[in-house]
């Protein structure tokens, strides 16, 4: 971080450090930077210090200028090398240092191939290059108002600043945030010695991991390009050849590659993500670090490392991380479906799983649609670092170029979303927002599924279903719930979800959210009954309507739990969330309460809060209205009475739980009601059972008050949403207008509402902890919510 703490500006002892390597660079080469006739070319490139592929600049073949691409035209007597890497370097530096984009050089070239009747780059010749290089040159002066920059001490320190510039580029910062990385970690930028993979047919440049990141396979896995540097690759320019086929291209080059891929992982005990150049027969190791996997890829390396004896189980517990875990429990393809769905075309397998979703050609549109809610898939010609927040949204990405090893494939791969690559028969026109395939267009809104684990493409939506917890991750699974002190329940609101959830392994359910049951059909009709009463007899009648559903469902989800625990939240949500809106449904809703239209208007008109998610809800409509508390205590405990019955080796306890509670003798008005309708149903049915009263803690003040929660609470559940809206004073719905300024500002790191804030909200939830065992030392305590699954 010095370079932003010292304004932007390289510290004269920075500079001096710079030369003084490269001053030991040129005494271990034996070539001299900026000399005419025995120059020294390098790269610039980021070196942070967690791997964030694509995220920061890189420039090549620096230290070129007009004199000195004619030195190395000679040196190597191969003037198409030399000029072809002039060419590349004002391409790159124009774009990392000076911000003139890529794709304007991109033209430059599509103009010349078509000018010289050639598809490929390898069909433009020596003369050709040193065309491009004078037009690329023109274009920049056009543009910047001054000749591209000769001296190669400047272009190095322009360029070291525009890589310490890239730490904080919009896409490495979404990046971090997505990935947990610090911004204060700042990165470091290597200088290194460059090495040509574009100086001919012996030379070359390639991507290679020593496992398969997509499946975990135990081998080798990569690709290459003869003739080509290190962007070509990645970006997708060209398709490249698999590693294996260089065996034949290079037979010592590959046994050489493999016996130093083996040397790095078993070493690094982790599967290595490498980068090679190839000069003239001999082989380059640039850089290696821990690659990037899919999910399904990461369980079996950890699992497979484990019986290999590289490490140890421990290890690889810590080895998977805990966000790509979802990633397995995210739905497939229906088989049944699959069957009678036509494949329109085929690309490369790049990042596992399934998506279907509406078509959409820009990060922008797919951060739009995503936003309404749609589930779409980015269609792209290749993908670049800019893409990334895009790529986040959709459901699935498909690309035209790139091979495994494209920026596409890396990236959903790490971010365990389905990615099919490289399908060539595509024809995507992204300004009219269309694509053609297997003779049919398809325009932006259109459905299509992709499958990143077989590469297929279908021009139509294909049903998904539920995965499954099975060998690897079964394994895996076992491992963390051998060390782990937590227990982890779910939340589930159904039958379906509960089986679905214990086949997961929950061990209970943590947050039963009541009002998710009223939503259907006849139930809707009742509780907006209840709103509309005028008279607790009313009211009552229309709760009466609700209990056998109610009750109903709980002993739905008891019987699906076998004896496991669940914890039921009374109503929370405000009540203007189940009066119609609708002209039709309002005048429904009047018929059958024989009321007017007009009247049931204004008194729907009469629940609108200013603020509605601080207002009348959760426990303060049970003390407005009592006979709610009443008739939810009478399903839930009628409920575990019947099921009980059936099943007496179920031993259930009723844990129920009472929201958005702010003040101890809230809480004890609304647990009377609690007790006394729980133990006269008890007393009328003689039956013995326990059961449990808790609270949600998600008021700044009930955490504050802990100790006078807890005489009424037998459990404490942390709901960590509300309470970092309450503590903040931020609404969730409405902070996402503003946080992207926080971001851009360095004022928040993370989304509060991802990543619990443990300064603040954190601090909240301790200080409750101790209250809370200081009053009742048996205390129960959980943490409910979208914070209960992050890994932090």
């Amino acid at each position: 971080m010095r370079y932003y703490n010292d304004g932007k500006m390289i510290g004269e002892d920075i500079e001096k450090e710079i030369y003084e390597g490269l001053q030991k660079m040129e005494e271990v080469v034996g070539k001299k930077f900026g000399d005419e006739k025995n120059p020294l070319l390098v790269s610039v490139r980021s070196g942070s210090r967690a791997s964030m592929p694509g995220m920061m600049d890189t420039i090549l073949n620096l230290g070129l200028n007009d004199t000195v691409v004619e030195s190395l035209a000679k040196l190597t007597n191969n003037p198409r090398f030399a000029y072809d890497s002039y060419r590349r370097f004002i391409q790159m530096f124009s774009d990392v240092v000076m911000e003139l984009p890529k794709s304007e050089f991109e033209k430059i070239i599509t103009a010349m191939k078509k000018e010289k009747g050639v598809s490929g780059d390898l069909e433009l010749n020596a003369d050709d290059m040193k065309e491009m290089v004078k037009r690329f040159k023109e274009f920049y002066k056009e543009n910047k108002g001054e000749e591209f920059p000769c001296d190669p001490k400047a272009q190095m320190m322009e360029a070291v600043k525009a890589v310490f510039r890239s730490w904080d580029n919009p896409r490495a910062n979404v990046y971090r945030r997505m990935n947990d990385i610090p911004y204060d970690w700042g990165t470091a930028v290597n200088v290194q010695s460059m090495v040509f993979g574009n100086s001919g047919d012996t030379s070359g440049t390639g991507v290679a991991f020593t496992r398969n990141p997509a499946t975990g396979e135990n081998a080798l896995f990569g690709e290459y390009l003869i003739n080509a540097q290190g962007e070509d690759v990645v970006a997708g320019i060209r398709t490249p050849e698999k590693i294996d086929h260089l065996k034949e291209d290079m037979p010592e080059v590959y046994n050489q590659f493999v016996e130093i891929a083996q040397k790095l992982e078993d070493h690094y005990r982790d599967m290595q993500d490498m980068e090679f150049t190839i000069e003239k027969g001999k082989l380059y190791m640039l850089q290696t670090r821990n690659g990037k996997r899919t999910a399904s890829a990461a369980l079996k390396i950890a699992v497979d490392l484990v019986e290999e004896g590289k490490i140890s189980e421990e290890e690889a517990v810590l080895r998977v991380d805990p966000k790509q875990l979802d990633a397995l429990l995210h739905p497939q393809f229906d088989t049944n479906k699959l069957k009678n769905a036509k494949v329109i075309g085929k690309g490369l397998a790049a990042s596992p799983g399934a998506a279907c979703g509406k078509v959409v050609f820009t990060a922008e549109s797919a951060k739009e649609w995503a936003n309404k809610g749609e589930k779409i898939i980015l269609v792209r010609m290749e993908t670049s670092p800019e893409d990334i927040e895009g790529m986040d949204a959709a459901e699935g990405i498909l690309t035209v170029r790139g091979g495994m090893t494209s920026h596409a494939a890396v990236v959903a791969r790490g971010m365990g979303t389905c990615c099919v690559s490289g399908c060539g028969d595509i024809t995507v026109n992204e300004e009219d927002k269309h694509f053609t395939l297997d003779g049919k267009k398809y325009n932006e809104g259109d459905y299509i599924s992709i499958d990143g684990s077989t590469g297929n493409i279908y021009g139509e939506a294909i049903p998904t279903v539920a995965a499954s917890i099975s060998g690897d991750f079964e394994t895996f699974m076992k491992w963390a719930d051998d060390r782990r002190r937590l227990k982890v329940r779910t939340n589930a609101d159904t039958p379906r979800d509960a089986k679905q959830a214990v086949a997961f392994g929950a061990e209970g359910i943590g947050l039963c959210r009541t009002e998710h049951m009223f939503f259907e059909g006849d139930r809707i009709k009742a509780i907006r009954e209840m709103i509309v009463s005028d008279t607790a007899e009313e009211r009552k009648a229309a709760l009466n309507k609700i209990l056998p559903y109610q009750q109903g469902d709980f002993e739905e989800i008891y019987r699906v739990l076998e004896g496991r625990p669940m914890v039921i939240r009374f109503l929370d949500p405000p009540l203007h969330e189940f009066v119609p809106q609708k002209e039709e449904d309002i005048e429904e809703l009047a018929k059958e309460m024989k009321i007017t239209a007009q009247n049931l208007k204004e008194i729907i008109e009469g629940l609108h809060e200013f603020n509605p998610m601080m207002g009348h809800r959760g426990c303060r409509l049970d003390v407005t209205y009592p006979e709610i508390a009443e008739m939810q205590t009478t399903a839930i405990i009628n409920a575990a009475i019947t099921v009980n019955k059936e099943h007496p080796e179920y031993k259930i306890v009723p844990e129920i739980m009472i929201p958005l509670v702010g003040e101890e003798k809230e809480l004890e008005f609304v647990r009377d009601i609690v007790v006394k309708t729980a133990d006269k149903l008890l007393k009328d049915q003689s039956v013995e059972m326990k059961y449990e009263v808790g609270t949600m803690m998600e008021i700044p003040r009930a955490c504050v008050i802990a100790d006078k929660i807890a005489k009424q609470a037998e459990f404490f559940s942390f709901g960590t949403n509300d309470l970092t809206q309450m503590a903040f004073g931020f609404s969730r719905d409405d902070a996402g207008k503003f946080l992207e300024s926080y971001y851009e500002n360095k004022i928040f790191e993370f989304d509060p509402f991802a990543k619990l804030d443990q300064e603040g909200v954190g601090k909240l939830v301790e200080m409750a902890v101790k209250l809370g065992k200081k009053e009742r030392k048996d205390i129960h305590l959980g943490i409910c919510g979208e914070h209960g699954g992050d890994p932090s």
